[in-house]
């Protein structure tokens, strides 16, 4: 049987390292969206941005939850992982009315209170949606943006899920030992 101690130690380094990944993973998905945005001329749709903002909340709370331990963790992996599976909901419709070409989204660009959030004022470079939902562009190694996020979301959904969990365990394990 392995001890309180080691089996401590192993939390912490495995909880650590699955919140750096995920940390880690929506920086790189924004990096690679805005890089799209620039360098690919890819205008964000209303859509695009809600998704945008998932990640950087899973983001947030997933940092929030590296300088935290015991319940405020706990609290900030299910923020986060909520926050995923937002954003694997908002992905799902996304492919969807990809799938269906002759159904819109029904947002303008234009005229969507997305645009009107106090960061789209103050980052308008990041987080204004002029783009239409329905625009085509290139798949990405057979899969289109949208699909991307949501293998990306559900990644993270399932990695904060096996932390929240193993948390759980680890906590009652203690409160077992004590």
């Amino acid at each position: 049987m392995i001890n309180n101690t080691s089996n401590t130690k192993f939390f912490v380094k495995f909880n650590f390292l699955g919140l750096l990944l995920c940390v880690l993973s929506c920086i790189g998905v924004l990096s690679y969206a805005l890089y799209l945005q620039y360098y690919h001329d890819l205008a964000p749709c209303p859509l695009c941005i809600m998704q945008r903002y998932a990640f950087i909340l899973v983001a947030i709370f997933c940092g929030w939850a590296l300088f935290t331990r015991k319940r405020r963790q706990m609290i900030a992996v299910f923020c986060a992982m909520v926050s995923a599976m937002i954003g694997t909901g908002i992905a799902a419709y996304h492919i969807w009315l990809k799938s269906n070409p002759s159904i819109s989204c029904g947002i303008d660009p234009l005229e969507t209170a997305l645009n009107k959030i106090y960061l789209a004022d103050w980052l308008p470079s990041i987080f204004y949606a002029d783009g239409l939902c329905s625009a085509e562009h290139a798949p990405i190694l057979g899969l289109f943006i949208p699909q991307w996020s949501l293998i990306s979301f559900v990644s993270l959904t399932s990695v904060l899920l096996l932390l929240l969990i193993t948390a759980l365990e680890n906590s009652r394990r203690s409160l077992v030992s004590h």
